[in-house]
């Protein structure tokens, strides 16, 4: 037996993960270079003799759930994951000239592929599955949900940063009458949105956050905090409170986590969202401080894992009539998929969405649910 091999089979016997052994959960080993690459790579490791196909495991959502409630990752930390770290501290690693890397490499993919693993409406965040019994019930239901809480009426004008697709824009002006500008910085979901929505009283633009002047009734922000960066926090929610009316509601939807930190799981900073950082409680309020009120905070986390695993049946279920994806690239995202639905089963990530207010603006506010 190899050192690496004997040490990462040590390392995960108090966990009760046997390395080819017989259950569901533990990982089946097909090449001995995934030691080396483990315990010489880490996280990163781990996910790239994956996508590579030296290991697999039947319930792999499981095994890592199990490893992250463990927090294992801390005893896979070569001394060099310490350069990203630094470079992230010393550097704005989301700063406008970066910010274009993460539609590239994720969002701008396909959009065919997007279309078979979400729902009917292209809807690329946690769905809300309370009363709700499919996918596209449990998207529309999360969209309704925003509208509620923002107050939204006929006839107000609304700003949503990150519109992906479209989704959340179309809704609100279809269902409630709403005028909404939607800024991205994904080719191909600002060439979506503007075919399915053009209709609508909906204005899409290819636009950086820092760059919106205008003044909007209510903001909302769905999944794009987390590719802000600890550096800008303070400057988005200044933006917010620029063009945010003094009586308007601003809602974040963002996934977050329990500790502060300046980079993202490596394998995912590599592979899926460059640049992208999950946000902690503490930034989130250290970056609104004597700024803006908070009024509701709401988190479910919980169903951020149901719709996770939604999204990987649909794509299992379609990955064979996709053309242009490797099985590389099928592996990456079965891994991706199944590894984020373990960090909110661990608990170790959450799905929140916060109501937030100017100073001078309303004072009363009821939390809908």
């Amino acid at each position: 037996m190899t050192s690496a091999k004997h040490t990462l089979t040590r390392l995960l016997e108090p966990y009760d993960i046997t390395i080819n052994g017989g259950r569901a959960i533990d990982p089946q080993v097909h090449h001995d270079r995934f030691y080396d690459r483990v315990m010489g790579d880490g996280v990163l490791g781990v996910g790239e003799s994956y996508m590579d196909g030296d290991w697999d495991c039947t319930a792999l959502d499981e095994l890592i759930t199990r490893l992250l409630r463990a927090d294992f990752g801390k005893q896979l930390r070569p001394a060099k994951m310490i350069i990203p770290v630094l470079r992230a501290k010393l550097v704005n690693q989301q700063r406008k000239a970066k910010a274009l890397r993460v539609g590239k490499q994720h969002y701008d993919i396909g959009n065919d592929l997007y279309h078979r693993m979400l729902d009917r409406r292209m809807t690329y965040t946690c769905a809300y599955w309370k009363e709700a019994r499919t996918l596209d019930e449990a998207q529309e239901h999360k969209l309704d949900l925003i509208c509620r809480k923002i107050g939204l009426q006929p006839g107000d004008r609304i700003l949503d940063i990150g519109c992906g697709w479209g989704s959340f824009a179309g809704y609100a002006a279809e269902r409630y009458g709403a005028s909404v500008v939607g800024i991205t910085i994904s080719e191909e979901q600002l060439a979506y949105a503007r075919e399915r929505y053009g209709h609508l009283d909906v204005e899409f633009r290819f636009q950086d956050y820092r760059d919106v002047r205008e003044t909007f009734d209510h903001i909302v922000s769905v999944g794009m905090f987390e590719h802000v960066g600890p550096k800008n926090y303070r400057t988005y929610l200044e933006m917010v409170d620029r063009c945010l009316r003094e009586e308007g509601f601003f809602l974040l939807h963002t996934i977050g986590t329990n500790r502060s930190q300046a980079t993202a799981d490596p394998w995912v900073e590599k592979y899926i969202f460059p640049g992208g950082v999950l946000p902690s409680a503490a930034q989130v309020t250290r970056a609104a401080e004597g700024l803006l009120i908070i009024k509701d905070w709401h988190n479910f986390g919980h169903d951020y894992d149901r719709t996770l695993m939604a999204w990987h049946a649909n794509f299992d279920r379609s990955r064979h009539d996709l053309s242009g994806y490797d099985e590389r690239f099928c592996r990456m995202w079965r891994y991706w998929l199944l590894t984020a639905a373990a960090g909110f089963r661990s608990h170790r990530n959450h799905l929140w969405q916060i109501v937030f207010a100017k100073r001078g603006g309303r004072v009363a506010y009821d939390s809908v649910r």
